[in-house]
């Protein structure tokens, strides 16, 4: 205990009186008390430390896309080439697999083995569309419909002008979209043909282009499947000047 009338003083050490500590960031530095009766020596600045970091782990890679497609009842080629991606569409799908499909790109039987992989490949190495703009509108009538078919023959490259279309509705429908001939050769074997450019359902199924209607009396999907059939066999709509 200390005496009255005194102060107890709490003693330091001699390290303790020449120097204070002072924490910055977990990091000690020694810095030198003001009056210290010796000078310490300048301590070396203080080195930050950085935590390592884990390495970022790459993303998964996406699955693969199946290589092949058992072809089921009531598949068609188009619809097969939509639902797989294919760049080139119908056409590409049937050129790969020709040899299973045969002569007839309209008759695939329920079993066989389609190769998609290619086709998907190569879809998958086109560029990322652009930002997507606002629809179109188009007027519902014969004038609307060809111009919406031409803007869709335009993104899958199948030939054709307005001329040529129109000239051959007015020919084959006068511009009924609900048209059908039910006395000639086609309607005898049971498949009349229907609609703008009056075509006959096998042809439509075969024919059909992705995005349009599987309707073959809707007015948009007929012309398209009409003009994709016409570009096929004669080039383009533009040569035909008959029956067809």
């Amino acid at each position: 205990m200390p005496a009255p009338g005194k102060h107890a003083r709490r003693k330091l050490s001699r390290l303790s009186r020449g120097l204070v500590v002072a924490s910055t960031g977990g990091a000690a530095l020694a810095l030198p008390l003001a009056g210290a009766a010796t000078a310490a020596p300048a301590a070396a600045p203080a080195v930050a430390v950085v935590a390592a970091q884990a390495p970022v782990a790459a993303p998964a890679a996406a699955p693969a896309a199946p290589a092949t497609y058992t072809v089921a009842l009531g598949d068609t080629l188009s619809g097969i080439a939509a639902d797989h991606a294919v760049g080139g569409g119908w056409k590409k799908l049937y050129e790969d697999n020709k040899a299973a499909i045969g002569d007839d790109p309209s008759l695939i039987r329920p079993g066989i083995e389609l190769s998609v992989a290619a086709a998907a490949r190569q879809a998958a190495a086109q560029p990322a569309a652009a930002t997507p703009v606002a629809a179109k509108a188009y007027a519902d009538n014969l004038d609307g419909w060809i111009r919406e078919s031409l803007d869709i023959m335009a993104r899958h490259g199948i030939p054709g002008s307005y001329d040529g279309i129109h000239r051959n509705i007015m020919r084959e429908s006068s511009g009924n979209p609900l048209a059908i001939n039910n006395w000639d050769s086609n309607a005898a074997a049971g498949t009349p043909s229907k609609g703008l450019l009056q075509v006959i359902d096998p042809t439509f199924r075969a024919y059909h282009v992705p995005g349009t209607s599987l309707d073959p009396y809707d007015p948009v999907a007929n012309i398209t499947a009409a003009c994709n059939y016409a570009a096929d066999r004669y080039g383009s709509i533009d040569n035909v000047n008959g029956p067809y």
